[in-house]
């Protein structure tokens, strides 16, 4: 029977659930009660857009009325695989990683979708097999890679190997549409850049994070095309290398700030760095934002919680998560994908971390 077949119009009594007292409903009873087949009752459960509203309504309606449940397992047994979507990540931010986790079950609330998180060490010479046998072992339908593994070009083959779908999140686009979430970095260095050149800083200095992260490298290239706006150049001999760690941004900053030229304006590639730039400052007795300003990036919890309160490109990660596992789950209901990455832009907020630059005496 096909999805374009009526269901049976008339509402099921009551009463049917006396049949069921003693024994549990299934999807084959669904499917007698409803007038339709087994397969659209599942199409249903699953979520997929194939099937009549009217259609999807009645079945809802039996369903709620026998009190039938879908059987988790039963339904990954029937797929060869369990619901559980993984998030993978290599990444000394614990802010970042909470918020992702937040948002990629947000995607999937609802779904009948389990999360498993996955830490793992991209520098490992196990890792590409590491990452396999968890995918195997876990029979996982699909994975989320946040950078800078989903940087790694080696991933994908794997996972289409083994028939594991994913979604890859990066600062640029890496991939086909359908498989990518680009949050745009440059976007957000280019915003910091051009709020400090406008502020009237001319020595301006950059701690960049891990350069093994593509994220680094983008806010770097954004950030200098925004002080090239206003006909500012960043020298080279203002650019320190940080780790994307509160300690690398302190002991960065008390390089860039012992010099005798040193910078009256910082921005730092993360919020934990900015933090540490602020320590640095304050054990100098450096005072922010008079002598100094800090602009970080991220946009996390800390940055309100800091005195001066920072000023940081705002990073909706948790959008960005939530955007990520819906458009896996997208791919498994064989629903329309949206590749419309707006809500993942980057956008500066101004705090009291940044001021015009002390005038010259």
């Amino acid at each position: 029977m096909s999805d374009e077949e009526n269901p049976e119009q008339s509402e099921p009594k009551s009463s049917l659930r006396d049949e069921f007292r003693n024994r549990r409903p299934t999807i084959n009873d669904v499917a007698r009660l409803t007038g339709v087949s087994k397969k659209t009752v599942s199409r249903v459960i699953n979520k997929s857009p194939a099937v009549r509203e009217d259609t999807r309504e009645a079945i809802l309606r039996v369903m709620h009325e026998i009190g039938y449940a879908p059987d988790p397992q039963a339904r990954g047994l029937a797929f060869r695989r369990s619901f559980l979507v993984g998030m993978i990540y290599d990444n000394p931010n614990p802010q970042y990683v909470v918020n992702m986790q937040q948002g990629l079950l947000d995607g999937i609330r609802g779904t009948g979708f389990e999360l498993v998180v996955h830490p793992c060490d991209r520098a490992s010479e196990t890792f590409l097999t590491d990452l396999r046998n968890f995918v195997e072992r876990q029979k996982l339908y699909g994975v989320v890679l946040t950078p800078s593994v989903s940087e790694d070009e080696r991933i994908p083959p794997v996972l289409r190997e083994i028939g594991c779908e994913f979604i890859r999140i990066a600062s640029v686009s890496l991939d086909e549409p359908e498989h990518m979430i680009v949050t745009r970095d440059h976007l957000g260095g280019e915003a910091a850049g051009r709020h400090l050149a406008e502020l009237g800083h001319k020595r301006v200095g950059f701690i960049s994070g891990r350069p093994t992260f593509r994220s680094s490298h983008e806010r770097r290239r954004g950030f200098e095309a925004g002080l090239a706006s206003a006909g500012v150049t960043l020298d080279e001999a203002n650019v320190a290398q940080g780790a994307y760690t509160f300690e690398s941004g302190y002991d960065c900053a008390r390089e860039l700030l012992s010099r005798v030229d040193r910078p009256t304006g910082i921005f730092a590639a993360n919020d934990e760095m900015a933090a540490g730039v602020l320590q640095a400052a304050r054990s100098l007795d450096i005072p922010v934002p008079a002598e100094l300003s800090v602009v970080g990036y991220d946009n996390f919890q800390l940055a309100e919680r800091l005195w001066p309160r920072l000023t940081t490109v705002n990073t909706p990660t948790r959008e960005v998560g939530r955007r990520a596992s819906t458009k896996l789950i997208n791919q498994f209901n064989a629903a329309e994908i949206d590749t419309d990455d707006d809500r993942a832009k980057p956008s500066l907020v101004i705090r009291e971390s940044s001021a015009p630059p002390p005038a010259v005496s």
